[in-house]
């Protein structure tokens, strides 16, 4: 390991609302650096390569899988977890389509569908089906998933 890698630099970013500094390695990950320095655990890991999506944050609103982001790149930025998400309408629509089993995967998809509704706040059919492509369920809740998904776009009458 050169000297490069365990030099520290200090970084100030916004998570969840709130002013975060602190200081970590150039080689740092930031779902590791939210799970094991902030405490913020709803990001799992679960490939570590940015297949599954069970670490999806949202990046000045847009979707982001931490395990692909580096801390530092995180500098100066506006950085959303699943625990920043309070009464969110794709959480309540999680819950009303029971659109989980096991619940490992859920974070990532709710994260990754307030970033679809940042992108596309109108998003049709197409657009929902490919945008959930980035997430993987093991469990196999896809329809329940696509369908709560699909709840939060079509107009109420």
């Amino acid at each position: 390991m050169s000297s490069h890698d365990t030099a520290i630099y200090p970084i100030e970013f916004e998570v969840n609302g709130e002013k975060r500094t602190i200081r970590v390695r150039a080689a740092d990950i930031l779902l590791y650096t939210l799970r094991d320095n902030l405490g913020l655990t709803g990001s799992k890991s679960g490939c570590d390569n940015g297949d599954c999506g069970t670490c999806t944050i949202l990046v000045e609103g847009l979707s982001m899988k931490s395990c692909l982001m580096l801390t530092v790149e995180a500098n100066g930025k506006q950085i959303t977890t699943i625990e920043g998400l309070t009464n969110s309408p794709v959480q309540n629509a999680f819950v009303q389509n029971q659109a989980f089993q096991c619940g490992y995967c859920t974070p990532g998809f709710i994260v990754n569908c307030e970033g679809l509704r940042n992108a596309h706040p109108h998003a049709d059919e197409e657009t929902i089906r490919v945008w959930l492509e980035s997430n993987i369920c093991r469990c196999m809740s896809y329809e329940k998933i696509h369908n709560a998904v699909k709840n939060v776009f079509t107009p109420k009458k």
